[in-house]
Order: structure tokens, then C-alpha cells, then sequence
């Protein structure tokens, strides 16, 4: 560059008019109006619009004919004011032009593979990432990224917490998901994996007497993919000893507060509601329920058994439940849409559903005859169903119908547009499971990571009933996503031991894979706890989108891809060698 920049494009205002500035960016636009050219100049910040006039510089004009949308320039001029009828309101700068005296190309641009100003498919925006951030909605999530964190920060320091980071090269150990693995040229046959969470290291950092840390901390776990997970991703990781739940509660949810007034400027209400795990997948079938829009499930077992549905009734029998779901004004629904939900809910195990309509009549349907008019005003009363209403009942096994009504819920909610998008709903999730049973098997699989506590008042329970055992964790759930989970932990070295024994880890597989962690244990250790928020998730509700992958910088597919660096790709044989590693033929 001949010239260094002297501007900003969004920092020219009126009183800058008259003087000489130096601006550079890309061409936005370009516009030849018989002899004078306009240029709409972009920058990160902003959009100016750039005059070329023969009479002015007329060399500056013969090299302004040349450029093509995209090339980058650098153009000396004077800020003038527009004439009032050439005045753009949808801009900063719409008052405003630069009248240009000189010009210089600093780099042309190849036809584009897409025009930046078209609805483009979204392989095909991942494959050209850096056309697709110039198109500004990804530059401006990236930059609340950027706010975020940067609040995240904020706040941690404030409240004494230290940022520590923790390896990336760690060991493989159990968090929930399969490992990505790293073989080690140095110590052939051997692996690293990279971390699902800092856990053990921040456990670790307790014991060490560190009191208090967070880091903005990178994961990787090779699981199955969708629209809001990915392989890698960030997560606000945070640990701190001699602390409660409710220490970590109010803590959260003052975090929050910070983050959605820095970047939105909304005051969130506090504290958040709080649900059991098994109220939530008995009224919404799932632990992330999306709390905007009403239709509770309703249990309805006892009204089918003294109906007169003998079909509904032997599927009982045979350990089914009936649950049923009102929906406000859904009498309105025709037959063929009644027979689209009933198709909608089959995807999920639900082979049909019963439904009935309210009217100032009474309850209108094919199955009503199965139901006595006591029956019927049982479910009236039990589901709050009012005129004009409509009730669905799903019986089957009790997770295919949570699973069922609860993606039947929310897709009617979505559908009627009953989702106000303006609404926050936070919710604490709490008194999870700690175990499952592995089926034919005489031990158990942890439904959280294996270091976290048992509910004290239930710790008598690891030698004579473990599947009664709750969890002392927690979830934050925001508008039915998971935006993070957490949990005391196991301070105790004989309990941790117990646990492992339950999962089937044998005394030399403790020793193998957590010796140095139960040493440490038995060196003094602190209560502790702590939890793990997911930064992309988070900031995906913050920018009011659905896809994890519009906050990110270079995403993968769903299916793991990077369509712009081509990965994963083969590597030389030379580099496959070095690893003493084989790759199979049938790979």
C-alpha cells in the first residue's frame, strides 16, 4: 500500500466532511451511472459509498471500470454530504460519500463461486468459509463470540477465580463419549487422547489447593453429530473447593445475568426454576424440557384401566403407560393433520394416536364411547382442557412415548407458533440418576461421568441399592437446550473406589488407568465442585439461531468433514510409519 489507512468506513461522520482520508477494503458494489462510477466500500465495521467523477480524476475513474465485486482497494478522497435524494437510510454512512481522488488495487478477485448477496447452500458455504464471513452474519456472531468471552473473563476475575489452562495431549479416560486418540511417534504403540473435559485436571487443581479455576477450555469427543454439537467445541470450565450447590447456583446464574445484559442488554430474572430429573421426563419427556410453551404430559393409566379401550388396556398389561398431551384451540385441526402427527410420532415407536376434541358439546371422537362421562370429565379436570381444545394419548413403552410427545410437542409448538422467540427460560435440572443397569449384566454404567458424588443422604445405598442412588448434579437448560452440566464430586478415595467396582473396573485396571488420581485422592482433598457450559451453545442463544455451526469459525459437517481444508484426509506413508501403526486393508 502506497498510503496507510487513515479510517475506519464506519467512522466517517459529518465531521469529517471536507477532509482528505484514506480508507481500504473490498468492493461491495460497484455502479456506472453514464460516465461516473459508485463503489459501496466495505470494511469489517462498516459500508461507505465511494464517488469516481471523470471531472475529478479521470485516471482514478479508468482504473475504478476495471475492479469487479470483491477486489480489494485503496482509494484517497474528500468526505462529502450526499444530495438529499441520493441519501441511504439503511446505512451508518447513508448521509455520506468520499469523492475520490486516487485509487490503488491491491489485490483482484477471481470470479466468486457464489454471489455474496444470494441464499447459498450450506456445503456450499462451508467449503468457501472466508466468502461467507464477508457476508456479515457470521462475522457478527464471531464478534458476540468475541463479547462473550471476553465478559466470561470478566466476571471469573472478578470473583478471584484464576484461568489456568490444562494439556490438550491428556490421557484416555471415561467421560461419556469415544475419545479421539493421538498415537505417540516417541513411544510407539502408545496413545494420548485428546480431553472430552479438563475433569481430572481440574480436579487435580482442587487438590493442589488452587481454590478457585476456570479456563475457556478447548474438548473433543467423536460422537454422532447435529445441529447443535460438535466434535470440537469450547466449554466455560470452571472448579472450586469448599463449596455447595448453592454457592454454585447463585454463581451461574450471576454469570447470566452478565453475559445476556453485556451482549443483548436484557436483565434476566433470578433465581432460575428448578426441576427433579423425574418430574421433568414425567411432564415433558425429556431433561431439557423448552419451558416457552405450556402442554404438560399427564399420566392417564388409571382412566384407560376403567375405560372400556380393551386394546389400550392389554398394551398395559403388557408394561406400556398412557400419557396424554393437551393442545389450547388444537380442535381446529383437521383430519389430514390429525393423520400427519399421527405419522409425525410413528418415526419415534408410537405406531398411532388416540385423540378426542372438545366442544361446548363435549368430547367428539371415535374412541369417546370407550370413556364414561365420569371418565371424561376426569380427563377434562386432570389435562385443563377448555373448548376448543384437542388431547392426543400415546401408549407404549415409557421412553418411546417421552421420547414421542415430547418431539410431538415442540414440533406442534413450532408449527402454531407458540414459541415466543423474545423469551429466556432458565432451568436447574437436578437429582439425576447416578446409575443404569447394563442389561444382563450384574453391574451398572454411570448416567453422569464417574467422578461425580452420590446425594449424601443416599451414599448408604453403594453397597445395598445403587440404582435408587441420586446424583448430587446438576444441568442448565435454556429454551430446551443443555447449555451445561456439573456436580460435587468425590473427595473420598475408598467412594471412588466403590463406584469403579460397580462399573466393572477391576483393582489393576484402577491402578492402570487412575492410579495417580486415587493417590491424589488419599493426599488430603477438599470437597469440590464445579461445572462445564458450553460456549458455542451458548452463544448460538445468544445470536437467536438454531445452528451451532453460524457461531463457529470453521465448523465440520454433520458428518465430521471440513469441506474447506478437505479433512479428514490421508496422510503420507512415511508419517504412518514413524507412528509404528498399520492401517487395516479394509479401511
Amino acid at each position: 500500500m502506497k498510503k496507510k489507512r487513515t479510517h475506519l468506513c464506519s467512522e466517517i461522520t459529518k465531521k469529517e466532511v471536507g477532509q482528505t482520508i484514506c480508507l481500504s477494503g473490498w468492493v461491495d458494489r460497484r455502479r456506472d451511472h453514464g460516465g461516473v462510477i459508485f463503489i459501496d466500500l466495505r470494511d469489517r465495521y462498516g459500508i461507505i459509498q465511494l464517488v469516481f467523477n471523470p471531472e475529478l480524476a479521470p485516471k482514478s475513474l479508468e482504473i475504478a471500470s476495471t475492479t469487479r465485486n470483491e477486489w480489494v482497494i485503496s482509494i484517497v478522497g474528500e468526505v462529502s454530504l450526499r444530495s438529499p435524494d441520493m441519501i441511504n437510510p439503511n446505512i451508518l454512512s447513508g448521509e455520506l460519500e468520499v469523492k475520490v481522488r486516487e485509487i490503488e488495487i491491491l489485490s483482484p478477485a477471481n470470479p466468486l463461486p457464489f454471489s455474496l448477496f444470494d441464499e447459498v447452500h450450506e456445503d456450499r458455504r462451508l467449503q468457501y468459509r472466508y466468502l461467507d464471513m464477508r457476508k456479515g452474519a457470521i462475522k457478527n456472531n464471531l464478534q458476540l463470540r468475541h463479547k462473550a468471552i471476553f465478559a466470561i473473563r470478566k466476571f471469573f476475575d472478578e470473583k478471584e477465580f484464576l484461568e489456568i489452562a490444562t494439556p490438550i495431549l491428556s490421557k484416555s479416560t471415561p467421560e461419556g463419549a469415544r475419545d479421539f486418540l493421538v498415537p505417540s511417534r516417541i513411544h510407539p504403540g502408545q496413545f494420548y487422547a485428546l480431553p472430552q473435559s479438563p475433569q481430572l485436571y481440574k480436579q487435580i487443581l482442587m487438590m493442589g489447593g488452587l481454590d478457585k479455576y476456570f479456563q475457556i477450555a478447548p474438548c473433543f469427543r467423536d460422537e454422532d453429530l447435529r445441529a447443535d454439537r460438535q466434535l470440537e467445541f469450547s466449554q466455560i470450565d470452571f472448579e472450586m473447593s469448599f463449596a455447595t450447590p448453592d454457592d454454585l447456583y447463585p454463581l451461574v446464574e450471576d454469570l447470566m445475568k452478565s453475559l445476556f445484559s453485556t451482549c443483548l442488554q436484557i436483565d434476566i430474572e433470578t433465581p432460575f426454576q428448578k426441576m427433579t430429573y423425574d418430574e421433568c421426563l414425567e411432564k415433558y419427556g425429556t431433561d431439557k424440557p423448552d419451558l416457552r410453551f405450556g402442554m404438560p404430559f399427564s399420566r392417564i393409566d388409571d382412566i384407560i384401566q376403567k375405560s372400556t379401550f380393551s386394546l389400550l388396556q392389554q398394551q398395559l398389561e403388557y408394561g406400556s403407560i398412557a400419557k396424554a398431551i393437551c393442545v389450547a384451540e388444537g380442535a381446529s385441526f383437521s383430519r389430514k393433520e390429525i393423520d400427519d402427527l399421527t405419522s409425525f410420532v410413528s418415526k419415534f415407536g408410537i405406531p398411532g394416536l388416540a385423540w378426542m376434541k372438545k366442544t361446548e358439546e363435549g368430547f367428539s371422537s371415535v374412541i369417546v364411547k370407550y370413556f364414561s362421562p365420569d371418565l371424561l370429565l376426569e380427563i377434562e379436570k386432570r389435562l385443563n382442557v377448555k373448548n376448543g381444545d384437542i388431547v392426543f394419548i400415546a401408549v407404549e413403552e415409557e421412553s418411546k412415548v417421552n421420547q414421542a410427545l415430547d418431539h410431538l410437542r415442540r414440533h406442534i409448538a413450532k408449527e402454531k407458533k407458540c414459541i415466543d422467540p423474545n423469551l429466556l427460560k432458565f432451568l436447574w435440572v437436578v437429582d439425576f440418576p447416578l446409575f443404569s443397569k447394563i442389561p444382563d449384566s450384574p453391574f451398572y454404567q454411570t448416567e453422569r461421568h464417574p467422578f461425580t458424588s452420590p446425594r449424601f443422604d443416599d451414599m448408604s445405598k453403594l453397597d445395598s441399592d445403587p440404582l435408587s442412588i441420586r446424583a448430587l448434579a446438576y444441568d442448565l437448560v435454556l429454551n430446551g437446550y443443555e447449555l451445561g452440566s456439573g456436580s460435587q464430586r468425590i473427595h473420598n478415595c475408598e467412594i471412588q473406589k466403590k463406584v469403579f467396582a460397580l462399573l466393572d473396573i477391576s483393582p489393576q485396571e484402577m491402578e492402570d488407568r487412575f492410579g495417580f488420581f486415587l493417590e491424589a485422592l488419599g493426599y488430603g482433598t477438599p470437597p469440590h465442585i464445579g461445572m462445564a457450559l458450553g460456549i458455542e451453545r451458548l452463544v448460538m442463544l445468544l445470536a437467536k439461531t438454531d445452528n451451532i455451526r453460524e457461531v463457529i469459525a470453521f465448523p465440520k459437517t454433520q458428518k465430521g468433514t471440513d469441506l474447506m481444508m478437505k479433512t479428514p484426509s490421508y496422510v503420507q506413508e512415511k508419517q504412518i510409519e514413524e507412528l509404528h501403526i498399520q492401517i487395516s486393508e479394509d479401511a
